[in-house]
């Protein structure tokens, strides 16, 4: 009667503001709970008890400690399922050896407990894919879970696939991610993997404009392939020209394959992520891969902008003694073995934050900041050194080329700063700031995709031996045509 009652209550309200509508909510769900632990009954093997009506659907499961079931089925529901280790919980009760699992479904929670209620982007729409389900542990000492649990989830509404799922559980005023996660998906339903009871739901968040979002993806497609092609030939360029005994290309050659292999990653597994989300091992495999490679990167950027400020400020390409203590093998270990032990601790203290519903690193428990952490730390050195490279590089020119053509020297200038602007990462800080904003996101997609596009404009086709090189080689081939 009472949950009939509350059903009818709950069709009827004409709640608007947020906040009435989230405390009724809580209301309604401590008052379920309250009902749903007075079927709970002691029992010395195991015992169910379950109900159906139109507001609510539950199911009681308890046992007791003589019980001979080595593990408890699935607890199943019309539109949902829990699959909890009882068994393990009961045993770590030592007094009384016995648990119990409260299980129900709300049909129509979502009215109150509205998606919107998922704080992320404004720019997105929130739809509920789920029934509202709830999981306790009524009457039960210990309420330690031995394992994650698992809930299947049917889908209630069309799937969308350019969608975003996410696992999500009431904390008194919003929707969060924390302790949850998506562990399989298609079309049909969804199992989620958290780590604590709560009332859960299955929220998809989708693009206000699929138009703008299809252009965006597109263009990324394009930028990235250009950037891809660019990176490959600057890194034929160091193989394959000769050089200066002066310079020392080893931090360029590097950024090029780190950043390579991460783009070329990236975007493969965008394209096929139908097919590997669903491997959760594989997933999370691949973001970590991808976390070292993005890394390993950025620490390359920092190493160039070291070097290059050294270059600088002695006036000149590094000295003999100075490629002694930065040899290519210490350079070699440094930009990679600080990015391998980053992942290394990362993945040791918190494995499961690797796998995300686009395989990249979760964004719950902070975990992201295992990657924007360092960046962040990179980027800001990375700014500091290059204005000073900028402010020390103006003097210098200024005092050595005062007879030079001004204008051209400082449209060169121009140019090359710029290019180095985006060679060491410094781009990469717009990524703080694209929240909701189109033209930022477009200037970041563009300027950090085309890093390898600038290397190879500034360290080639602006390096007068290579270009003498290139002209060489065309020549030999325009002959070997004619012959």
């Amino acid at each position: 009667m009472l949950f009939n009652t509350s059903e009818k209550i709950l069709e009827s309200s004409l709640l608007s503001n947020p906040t009435e509508l989230a405390s009724y909510g809580n209301r309604v769900l401590k008052a379920s709970e309250k009902l749903i632990s007075t079927l709970v009954k002691p029992t010395d093997t195991n015992y169910s008890v379950s109900f159906t009506l139109a507001a609510v659907e539950g199911k009681v499961f308890m046992v007791g400690p003589n019980i001979t079931l080595e593990k408890v089925s699935q607890l199943e529901m019309k539109n949902s399922s829990v699959d909890i280790d009882l068994i393990g919980i009961a045993k770590n009760n030592n007094e009384t050896r016995s648990a119990a699992v409260a299980f129900m479904s709300y049909n129509t929670m979502e009215n109150l407990l509205k998606p919107d209620f998922f704080n992320t982007s404004n720019d997105t729409v929130k739809t509920m894919m789920s029934t509202v389900i709830s999981a306790t542990l009524p009457k039960t000492t210990n309420t330690k879970l031995t394992k994650p649990v698992n809930f299947t989830f049917k889908h209630i509404r069309e799937f969308n696939p350019s969608g975003s799922l996410f696992c999500v559980y009431w904390n008194i005023s919003e929707w969060i991610v924390d302790g949850c996660s998506v562990l399989k998906t298609n079309s049909s339903y969804t199992v989620c993997s958290c780590d604590h009871l709560s009332t859960f739901a299955l929220i998809m968040q989708t693009s206000h404009s699929p138009e703008s979002t299809s252009q965006l993806d597109l263009l990324n497609l394009v930028c990235v392939i250009v950037g891809l092609v660019f990176f490959s030939l600057a890194l034929l360029s160091f193989t394959y020209c000769r050089w200066s005994p002066r310079v020392n290309n080893v931090a360029r050659i590097n950024i090029c394959i780190s950043l390579l292999l991460a783009h070329l990653l990236f975007l493969l597994t965008q394209q096929f992520l139908s097919v590997i989300r669903p491997q959760q091992v594989l997933c999370a495999v691949i973001s970590g891969l991808l976390h070292f490679l993005f890394l390993s990167g950025f620490v390359w950027m920092f190493i160039e902008a070291v070097m290059l400020f050294i270059c600088v400020k002695n006036l000149s390409q590094i000295s003999s003694r100075k490629r002694e203590v930065l040899s290519s093998g210490i350079l070699c270990v440094i930009g990679y073995l600080v990015a391998l032990a980053v992942v290394g601790v990362s993945a040791g203290l918190v494995h499961e934050g690797y796998g995300s519903e686009h395989c990249w690193i979760k964004m719950d428990k902070a975990f992201i900041w295992s990657f924007l952490g360092p960046v962040c730390v990179i980027l800001a050195l990375n700014m500091i050194l290059f204005i000073c490279i900028v402010i020390t590089l103006n003097s210098t020119l200024t005092k050595l080329n005062a007879e030079v053509s001004q204008m051209k020297q400082t449209k060169i200038m121009a140019f090359k700063t710029l290019a180095q602007f985006v060679v060491l990462g410094c781009p990469w800080i717009l990524g703080f700031f694209t929240n909701g904003s189109k033209v930022l996101e477009i200037l970041f997609l563009i300027l950090n995709s085309q890093q390898g596009t600038f290397i190879f404009l500034i360290y080639c086709v602006l390096n007068n031996e290579v270009r003498q090189q290139y002209r060489k080689f065309f020549r030999c081939l325009c002959c070997a045509k004619e012959h």
